[in-house]
């Protein structure tokens, strides 16, 4: 691992400016065991931290594919990543369509694939995304600029039954009821348009408390999830992975919530049983103390890692 880094510290471009801070950098870096030649493919670029580690690392035989749904992410990851190298491709695209457009470029299988399911900085920190419950902005929270589906559109049109689901299942909210009740006493007085507006909903609902998690956290991570169908996506590609892994390829996947990290984990033994994969970390590996002191947004993320089992010929 620390032969990894230091080529990729040795190649890194003096002017290069630091983006974000890549979650469990080197963990990705060491279980994904990145050669020169290999193909890899990020399947949430993000500002580009983990491609261009692995990109710093690829030969001139190398190459990288990408993916983002988010088009101002992705303008900043290819800034970055042409400042290392030319030998990589990124798609404004859902990851789970990754299998078409490999096809497109001719690729069948990769060395490595890996899924970095946070939300970016650059996302929580933009007003006008209204991602954070911290600062008062729009009620939007996609990905996707072009989906019509927007957070106000959600919370202010869907009935009784969606809003519990979405906070249940994708909050894991033990008080989803109180809540969807309360949204729909709220917006019958005036449409609820500002993450302001919504993260009192949960204030007043639930109370400040006195734990560490803003009474909204939960709320926002449901509707967040909802509006961009990240579920359904994970959900549609994890199982597929084996099939694009080269024999001994392997696959890294960092998760921020319970809800993702089981889908990983559940995916991962299930392709176990079926002998396509070789679990690499029998329990999550999380981010150490010093990288959480100097990332704090890092101290919920779980690092799960396997390998494609069966050698196939290339």
């Amino acid at each position: 691992m620390n032969e990894l880094l230091s080529k990729a510290e040795k190649q890194k471009p003096k002017t290069e400016e630091v983006v974000h801070i890549p979650v469990l950098l080197q963990e990705v870096l060491q279980y994904l065991n990145v050669k020169e030649n290999g193909i890899y493919i990020d399947c949430t670029v993000g500002e580009g931290g983990h491609s261009g580690a692995i990109l710093k690392i690829l030969g001139d035989k190398g190459f990288l594919v990408g993916f983002d749904k988010d088009v101002k992410l992705l303008g900043i990851a290819e800034k970055r990543l042409s400042k290392i190298g030319k030998n990589f491709k990124l798609f404004n695209d859902d990851f789970s369509n990754f299998p078409s457009r490999l096809a497109s470029l001719g690729i069948d299988k990769a060395d490595g694939i890996v899924f970095d399911f946070g939300i970016s900085s650059f996302q929580l920190e933009n007003i006008s995304r209204g991602f954070s419950f911290k600062k008062n902005g729009p009620l939007d929270m996609r990905f996707d600029s072009s989906s019509l589906l927007t957070c106000e559109k959600l919370v202010n049109e869907s009935d009784y039954e969606s809003l519990y689901d979405i906070l249940k299942n994708f909050g894991e909210e033990r008080r989803a009821s109180l809540i969807a009740r309360r949204i729909i006493q709220k917006r019958r007085q005036n449409r609820i348009k500002t993450t302001f507006q919504l993260a009192e909903i949960a204030s007043k609902a639930l109370g400040r408390g006195s734990g560490r998690i803003d009474p909204a956290t939960r709320m926002f991570q449901a509707f967040r999830i909802a509006v961009n169908g990240e579920i359904e996506s994970i959900e549609k590609i994890l199982s597929q992975v084996p099939n694009f892994l080269k024999g001994r390829g392997r696959v890294c996947a960092i998760s921020y919530h319970s809800l993702e990290d089981r889908l990983v984990k559940w995916t991962f033994r299930a392709e176990k049983e079926k002998g396509t994969l070789k679990i690499l970390t029998k329990k999550p590996v999380r981010p150490s103390y010093e990288e959480v002191r100097g990332n704090p947004r890092s101290r919920s993320a779980k690092l799960r890692a396997a390998e494609r089992t069966e050698f196939i010929p290339n």
